[in-house]
């Protein structure tokens, strides 16, 4: 384990997880996406900025693949750095044990290097006011249509209540340990393994900058980000 920074004294302790084991496969790549250069920066460091950037009184914890807790420590030196599992929810365990002394832990995906600080602090604030686990999300602007394995469209979904989900993912730090409890796989992220458990999760304005860096398209519009914001 490297260690990092300290938070500043005064008010709740905030853990931020940011598991960054992704194997880089739908980008078509041979390292993990979170090392990935993005303008001079790795989308990992980028995402640790933006974490740092919130003013959320934060320690962030970053876990990465064992082979690589060394090379991460040197590039986010503000983050604990420690060895993940070969499952997501390996990792964001093994983050959860070194992260003691916080109130409130999020959970963020190292591939959403830009999500805003407003986002984060929108988070921290519900979980501060009382909700167990708050997730950010955005109306689905497409039209969602069910359809069979043959391909035929059984009928057009209400998208009116649907929200997409992203991160950070905010929880009290005994709801995301409940969460992580019994974890069989079947969940698709942190919140989803609260819900099966029978913890409400509250939904805040999501942005469309938490975008996460999947496929190489999303990889090209992220360049062209960073390229325009140096300009």
């Amino acid at each position: 384990m490297a260690q990092g920074t300290t938070p500043t004294p005064g008010g709740p302790l905030t853990s931020v997880i940011i598991p960054a084991a992704g194997s880089g496969t739908r980008l078509g790549l041979d390292q993990p996406k979170a090392f990935v250069d993005l303008g001079g920066s790795t989308i990992l460091e980028r995402c640790v900025h933006g974490v740092l950037d919130a003013d959320i009184n934060a320690e962030v914890v970053v876990v990465v693949p064992a082979d690589l807790v060394e090379h991460a420590a040197v590039l986010v030196p503000s983050a604990v750095v420690v060895a993940g599992g070969a499952h997501r929810s390996e990792s964001v365990r093994a983050g959860i044990a070194v992260s003691g002394n916080a109130d409130i832990v999020l959970v963020h995906d190292a591939a959403r290097p830009f999500t805003p600080p407003r986002v984060f602090r929108a988070v921290v604030d519900a979980v501060l006011a009382g909700h167990r686990a708050v997730v950010p999300g955005l109306p689905v602007a497409d039209t969602l249509k069910r359809v069979d394995p043959s391909g035929r469209v059984l009928d057009t979904v209400d998208r009116e209540p649907l929200r997409a989900i992203q991160t950070p993912q905010g929880f009290t730090r005994d709801a995301l340990i409940a969460a992580h409890a019994d974890d069989s796989g079947l969940a698709t992220d942190d919140a989803g393994l609260a819900e099966r458990i029978g913890i409400d999760v509250h939904v805040v304005e999501g942005d469309p900058l938490a975008f996460k860096i999947t496929t190489p398209w999303d990889l090209r519009i992220a360049r062209d980000l960073v390229q325009e914001v140096a300009r």
